[in-house]
């Protein structure tokens, strides 16, 4: 599933670029100009031998020139790539200020990482730095996914409230079955005091996987920040060598830590 993730927005990330392409300026101009030169009759056939359809030619040739400069424009690709991941991992989506900050970091993060392995040395070790941070855009997916559940368990004012009103109904309920004498009546809330100490076992649960969540979150960060750091010391002599494949495992790891706080936030809400 990861991968499919991945591999789609790659897909994306490429039809944005090419999207760039086709609509910057120089491109705007020479399509508006071979319209001019063919619609024009004076400029159509400006020498006896030439034909309407050169203009047509050169045209597709100056497009395809541009596309290609576009493609292959580091820079340009770099702006275009991260304008997508802000518009996929949304921050705005985020109304608590500290996760926004939290995820706009960890995109400014893939950001250097991917400007580094633009800027390594091509060849091998550029092809082996993407190899190794492949899972990068795995990374920041789950970061966001994370952010926005504790962004909505955040503003979940029932849960909220819950959590201040659940223990004072079972405090109250238990006083009143010490003076209660009917049995019926007693039965009745002996059952109901059973179900608001359910109620409240669950959210006790669930405060602490969002309070694992919020821990983990803060450290796979670090963590993130860790691996540009790292990056940045790898040489063409470190491309055999078993310290990529240790951030390999480091990046795998955090992938599945995330994931399994996913996974527990699911299980205490099915709960």
């Amino acid at each position: 599933m990861a991968k499919k993730f991945r591999d789609e927005l790659e897909r994306r990330a490429f039809r944005a670029m090419l999207s760039h392409a086709f609509f910057r300026l120089e491109s705007a101009v020479t399509i508006a100009l071979i319209i001019v030169l063919i619609g024009i009759p004076p400029l159509r056939k400006p020498f006896p031998w030439w034909q309407w359809w050169y203009w047509l030619i050169l045209g597709i040739v100056a497009e395809a020139l541009i596309i290609w400069t576009s493609l292959s424009d580091v820079e340009t690709g770099q702006k275009v790539i991260a304008e997508m991941f802000r518009q996929e991992f949304d921050a705005r989506a985020l109304r608590d200020k500290k996760l926004r900050e939290r995820l706009e970091k960890a995109l400014e993060y893939r950001q250097r990482i991917d400007t580094l392995i633009q800027h390594s040395e091509a060849g091998v070790l550029r092809d082996h730095l993407r190899d190794t941070t492949a899972g990068v855009t795995d990374w920041i997916a789950n970061i966001f996914d994370i952010a926005r559940r504790l962004d909505a368990y955040r503003r979940d004012r029932t849960i909220q409230q819950d959590m201040r009103s659940v223990p004072l109904a079972i405090q109250n309920f238990k006083k009143r079955l010490e003076l209660e004498d009917d049995e019926t009546v007693r039965a009745q809330m002996r059952e109901t005091i059973r179900s608001k100490e359910a109620q409240w076992e669950n959210l006790q649960k669930l405060q602490n996987t969002m309070e694992k969540a919020e821990f983990q979150l803060e450290h796979t960060l670090a963590a993130l920040g860790t691996l540009y750091t790292q990056l940045q010391l790898i040489g063409a002599k470190d491309v055999d060598s078993g310290r990529t494949r240790r951030l390999q495992e480091d990046i795998a790891e955090q992938i599945a830590s995330l994931q399994d706080i996913a996974e527990a936030m699911d299980e205490v809400y099915r709960n």
